[in-house]
């Protein structure tokens, strides 16, 4: 067998152990919650001027201040880096 059919038994019996309950062998990543609603506000910025000024749809926004979705990959990257630095990303967006 090669290495990679090895690596996928690996990962599927590791998949099977946790659906069976057995979860001592695996490693369960959760990333943290962001608290969308709180970003925003700490920045000051109605719905509309945030989603203006970070390029997010106001759907989107809502959708994420309501819990109806989460924010996932680069949007949470973004989020994340307007939580600490908002003035970074909107002197990045005026260059």
């Amino acid at each position: 067998m090669n290495k990679a059919f090895t690596e996928i038994s690996a990962g599927l019996s590791d998949a099977i152990d946790h659906a069976k309950g057995n979860t001592k062998t695996v490693a369960l990543h959760r990333p943290e919650t962001v608290n969308v609603k709180a970003i925003r506000e700490k920045t000051g910025m109605s719905q509309q001027t945030f989603c203006a000024t970070f390029g997010i749809s106001v759907g989107t926004l809502r959708h994420w201040e309501q819990g109806l979705r989460v924010p996932r990959g680069p949007a949470r990257v973004l989020l994340k880096v307007v939580e600490h630095n908002p003035d970074a990303i909107i002197d990045a967006m005026d260059r």
